[in-house]
């Protein structure tokens, strides 16, 4: 900003050095708080770094009010061109950028240091500046025309609920505000489109904005035409967000597969994650191996794909590769394995903790005290030649203290299908 009377140089590039170190920190903690966890995407960057305006917006906006208060102090009483008025807000514009920019440039100098995929895209980053100087411009008219101590925090305050509640609508007025939704989805495609019609609009009102209060201050009634102007581009991308834009056609996912022992396949995003999930599901297919919820391929897909997969497949759902996520994902194939019962008894509970990986449970009643003990004195072997003896029954959740006893563990297994088990050698008869 340049020096006026009232105030001094020093203290505006004091308040500039604040604000950019303050934003530039701010950014990274909101766009980390986004970001998937083991996740090396470009859209998954561009998606943090959309999202981390949702905390530097409202931090802009009270910047900006501040400086417009400092502003009209030191210039009352005096006239400004248009051209002078416009410099300050510009300015301020000037600085938040530059700490979207430190951002962004940290953001991308994590993402290139692993292995990058997806595509970058730039209107993404466009509509991100674009946003950030509507903050700026909302919080600059503001204090300038409340010019109290508190207008500063009250209007980052406002910007915040405001844009929270636009984002957070399920209506065509929540592409108004410069955020995406959240949580973001990998297998979502980006759409261009849409981010050009909110540039459109944000940068349009931004503009309309900074030439209606630069021709109120300068008392130039001309510069209200370039203005109106503005205000059309802003309008023309409002209409294109009302209108709808076309959705982009759905692409196979390329996964990347781990195909031995059985084959798991995941968004190329998360392959750091292949080796655990492989681990997990092996041993989970090695106990239904050879029953009716066997299993040899596991896919992961996004929590909106409802179609049901094909035969020997498998549908898990990892939203990151936050530590016990291939647990997590294990429990929850699990949970939807196919039987025509809810929970079962407490006999079911044993089998399904085995299944999931847990510790058997101990209680709540005598009956599966005594089953689970029964089954944790199993070896391993045993206990998938149990399952598929009565894999029947657990489907049917008919499991009873009979099949917990000496005389339900079968005598003869199928070779056939004993996948990693050896059936024992039979005693020498005497």
């Amino acid at each position: 900003m340049p020096e006026h009377p009232d105030t001094s140089r020093g203290e505006l590039r004091y308040g500039a050095v604040i604000a950019l170190s303050l934003l530039a920190v701010l950014g990274l903690i909101a766009a980390w708080s986004v970001l998937i966890p083991g996740v090396a995407d470009w859209e998954n960057l561009v998606a943090a770094i959309i999202g981390s305006l949702r905390l530097t917006g409202p931090v802009a906006t009270a910047f900006a009010a501040w400086a417009a208060i400092r502003r009209r102090a030191a210039t009352r009483g005096r006239r400004l061109t248009a051209w002078r008025a416009t410099l300050s807000p510009l300015s301020v514009v000037a600085v938040v950028l530059l700490s979207f920019a430190v951002t962004s440039g940290v953001l991308a100098l994590k993402t290139l240091l692993s292995d990058e995929v997806g595509r970058l895209w730039p209107s993404g980053l466009v509509m991100g500046v674009a946003g950030l100087t509507l903050y700026v411009m909302l919080g600059w008219v503001t204090g300038w025309l409340i010019p109290f101590p508190v207008t500063p925090f009250t209007a980052g305050v406002g910007c915040h609920v405001l844009v929270v509640w636009l984002a957070d609508g399920h209506r065509w007025w929540s592409a108004l505000a410069p955020t995406t939704p959240e949580p973001y989805d990998l297998f979502e495609r980006m759409e261009p489109d849409l981010f050009l019609n909110q540039t459109l609009w944000l940068a349009g009102l931004s503009v309309a904005l900074l030439l209606t209060w630069a021709a109120w201050v300068a008392r130039r009634p001309l510069v209200l035409t370039s203005a109106t102007l503005a205000v059309l581009v802003a309008g023309g991308g409002a209409a294109r967000l009302h209108g709808g834009h076309p959705a982009v056609p759905t692409e196979p996912v390329a996964y990347t597969c781990q195909e031995w022992p059985i084959t798991v396949c995941v968004h190329p995003g998360m392959r750091p994650g292949l080796a655990e999930l492989g681990s997990a599901f092996t041993e989970l297919a090695a106990r239904l191996n050879g029953t009716s919820m066997a299993f040899s391929r596991v896919e992961q897909r996004s929590r909106d794909h409802f179609a049901r997969p094909r035969a020997g497949v498998v549908v898990i759902h990892v939203d990151d590769l936050s530590p016990g996520y291939a647990g997590e994902a294990r429990r929850e194939v699990v949970a939807r394995l196919p039987r025509s019962c809810g929970t079962g008894g407490p006999y079911d509970a044993v089998v399904t903790a085995w299944l999931r990986g847990d510790p058997l449970p101990d209680g709540p009643g005598p009956e599966q005290l005594r089953a689970a003990a029964w089954f944790s004195a199993l070896t391993e072997d045993q206990r998938r030649d149990w399952m598929r003896t009565h894999h029947r029954e657990f489907t049917l959740c008919r499991l009873g203290p009979g099949h917990f006893s000496d005389t339900a563990y079968p005598q003869v297994a199928d070779p056939s299908v004993t996948w990693g088990y050896v059936p024992p050698t039979p005693a020498p008869a005497h």
